[in-house]
């Protein structure tokens, strides 16, 4: 809106018209008349083998292919937010102490052997996660500021990855904050395994663990669904209790009293209020052997011991049972190793899903997984609906397909530019990245817009195809350069990963000018070529005058 109206305006206001050149237009313009008399030149050259713009058209839709099936994909790059998350696991049984005795040992680890870490804090059983039980904590380390440090996040997560695994007593693993997904954090791959029987499940969790363990892709392997959980499964002996005269019911009862923690009352001592629990010590219920040492009474008043009355087994069980789209589930966690992404770890998961699941059992994604899955195939329909829609705007603009359609030409360079210049800065194909390159469709097209429409122009006025194009090649010559040249050093500094957050916004950048740059070349190449190839003859305005 703006350009056509506030800028023809201000044109009329702020443009003279000079009789003769300042010294610096009479210094420039020589360079750049050469520069457009050595584009037409060559473009003369590259008309007479046009049929090079075909193979170049080619040789761009490979490169799209081989690029998108090779270049590591994510949902977006981690930021270095000066943020570590730590997960620890103790062994089903470990005491509220245990644990928290452990954090603690965590925590000044970390402080005495990094010296990244600027603060750490810990909770012991923090109430969220897979497991809320006290065998669980989280620590939160936060760095010190980036230019503090020489060392980025990434290399501080791998130093105290090394570290915990050195310490004992617990199972941790190292977590960054995603830059888009869920605030909690977690493992980057989550891949859910789903079966309506679940012994099934429970049979093919080690093997499928073991595959994971042995993949070079992962570095760290964990699974929700854990058979760790140790139970004491009792077994009255109703015809002895009947015998002794000891009913189920008592039996039952002593257990519960004993060793269930049963709150039974409150009462207030010097305003503070105090629960009444029912339980044995701690030190005689400790042991599986104490359950048995437990006395119940009889019909006749005598105290008979548990141990003639039960059979007790010891037997391990899951804490808690999982289910995904209404089937039984179990999700299988796992880290990446150096330099691969979230699309490498799905692959490697579903060649060993391939391998070791049958037909009964289906997958799913979960987590950060899920996010990266949805996030690719809406972009996908974003950037189509993109080319679509702005196809059909061209085509009522030039009231033709043909013309569109050789101006559409341009985005297949382009993104062929975008996906070089990602692979040689060692980018990923992530969020950003795809946000970049829809951009380039309304970028380079504009490139074929200026050319095509003065080409139409030259032909109604009486040129021929092929002198029409070189004519309005010749003249767009500048413009292109002109806007193509601005928009690469407006983005630049996007790419230059200047400020917070700068490593999700370099690979838009670098996308969008490789792109651009690439793309732009290329179109004043293979344009004029595919446009003598596609463009119909247009009639000719023959202009009348009334005598």
């Amino acid at each position: 809106f703006v350009a056509l109206t506030l800028t023809p305006m201000l044109s009329t206001k702020l443009l003279k018209q000079r009789e003769t050149h300042n010294w610096f237009y009479n210094k420039t313009e020589p360079f750049f008349v050469a520069m457009n008399r050595t584009y037409k030149n060559s473009l003369a050259s590259f008309m007479n083998h046009r049929w090079l713009s075909l193979v170049i058209i080619a040789l761009a839709g490979g490169l799209i292919y081989l690029f998108m099936l090779t270049l590591p994909k994510e949902v977006a790059p981690l930021e270095d937010r000066s943020r570590v998350r730590l997960f620890a696991q103790a062994p089903e049984g470990a005491t509220f102490e245990y644990m928290d005795n452990y954090m603690d040992r965590l925590v000044q680890t970390m402080r005495d052997s990094v010296p990244e870490v600027g603060s750490a804090v810990s909770v012991t059983s923090p109430g969220f996660g897979a497991s809320s039980s006290v065998n669980s904590g989280f620590s939160f380390a936060i760095l010190t500021d980036p230019e503090d440090r020489e060392k980025s996040q990434d290399d501080v997560a791998n130093d105290i990855t090394a570290l915990v695994e050195e310490l004992s007593g617990a199972k941790t693993f190292v977590s960054q904050e995603q830059t888009i997904g869920s605030s909690r954090g977690g493992l980057p791959v989550q891949y859910v395994l789903q079966n309506q029987n679940f012994e099934k499940i429970k049979e093919v969790i080690p093997k499928f663990l073991e595959e994971v363990r042995n993949d070079p892709t992962f570095v760290y392997q964990d699974v929700d669904l854990k058979f760790n959980k140790p139970e004491l499964q009792v077994s009255i002996d109703r015809d002895r209790a009947q015998a002794l005269g000891v009913s189920v019911r008592d039996i039952a009862q002593t257990l519960q009293l004993s060793l269930s923690g049963q709150r039974f009352d409150f009462f207030i001592k010097d305003s503070k209020q105090y629960y009444v629990i029912g339980q044995v010590a701690r030190s005689d219920r400790d042991e599986p052997v104490d359950l048995k040492s437990l006395y119940v009474r009889n019909n006749q008043g005598r105290l008979i011991q548990l141990d003639n009355l039960v059979k007790v087994a010891e037997q391990s069980s899951p804490p808690q049972l999982y289910r995904f789209n209404r089937y039984s589930s179990a999700t299988i966690s796992a880290s990446l190793a150096p330099g691969k992404t979230i699309a490498d770890g799905i692959a490697a998961m579903d060649v060993i899903a391939a391998k070791v699941l049958d037909d009964t059992f289906s997958t799913a994604l979960s987590g950060p997984s899920r996010d990266y899955a949805e996030s690719s195939s809406s972009l996908l329909f974003i950037f189509l609906f993109a080319l679509v829609l702005v196809y059909l705007v061209l085509a009522a603009q030039f009231e033709s397909f043909r013309d569109p359609f050789t101006i559409m030409l341009t985005v297949p360079l382009a993104l062929a530019g975008a996906l070089i210049s990602m692979w040689y800065f060692n980018q990923t194909l992530n969020i950003f990245s795809q946000i970049g390159m829809i951009m380039l469709i309304g970028l380079v097209t504009k490139n074929g817009i200026l050319i095509v429409e003065f080409a139409n122009q030259r032909q109604i006025q009486g040129l021929s195809i092929k002198d029409a194009i070189l004519d309005a090649a010749a003249a767009r010559f500048r413009p292109i350069l002109m806007t193509s040249i601005s928009t690469v050093l407006g983005i630049l500094p996007i790419a230059l990963a200047l400020g917070a957050g700068a490593e999700s916004r370099t690979s838009m950048g670098i996308a969008v000018i490789g792109g651009l740059i690439i793309g732009s070349f290329l179109t004043l190449y293979v344009i004029p070529a595919m446009y003598s190839y596609l463009s119909p003859v247009k009639p000719i305005k023959i202009s009348s005058t009334k005598s």
